[in-house]
């Protein structure tokens, strides 16, 4: 079994899904928000990395994926979610776990089969492929989509793994 905690950063709200990945299949185990208040950034990013450690420390994952950041129309708001990726990170770095990055494209890609999905889609497949009885909130359904995404990448890398080991035989 490996525990992958997957990470939606925001500086005001930072979603958190933390999925156990056993054989081929993902299995839910925790997911939340990290509500951050105040208009000071760094009081705001001090709250995120001592969210995610409290949340590294109980749940212990055995690995860390996050979100990159995506440059979209504004660049002031791009390089406040940089900061809160980088509480993040450090949080991550500091408890020596590996950290996985991916694109919002690739995280849509791989738990709804379309790159561009709405949050809502991405809603409705992590209820599904998890088995949840109930819709995660939108930032927490992102982060589980981060975890299911590291966790279908590693089962391909995987694979691949397998068939070269074979081929080399």
């Amino acid at each position: 079994m490996t525990r992958i905690l997957g990470v939606d950063p925001g500086s005001r709200i930072t979603g958190f899904g933390i999925i156990d990945f056993i054989g081929n299949q993902s299995h839910y185990a925790e997911s939340g928000c990290i509500r951050v208040v105040g208009k000071n950034l760094s009081v705001r990013l001090e709250s995120i990395f001592k969210g995610l450690e409290r949340i590294i420390n109980q749940y212990t994952p055995d690995e860390f994926a996050i979100e990159q950041v995506f440059m979209h129309r504004n660049a002031a708001s791009a390089l406040v979610l940089g900061h809160a990726r980088g509480a993040a990170l450090v949080a991550a770095q500091l408890k020596s776990l590996p950290v996985f990055e991916y694109t919002p494209t690739q995280i849509k890609q791989s738990v709804t089969g379309r790159g561009h999905a709405t949050k809502e889609q991405v809603q409705h497949m992590m209820k599904v492929l998890l088995s949840l009885r109930h819709t995660p909130a939108s930032d927490a359904a992102d982060a589980l989509a981060v975890a299911t995404c590291h966790a279908h990448t590693r089962a391909t890398l995987a694979q691949v793994e397998n068939s070269v080991r074979r081929a080399s035989s």
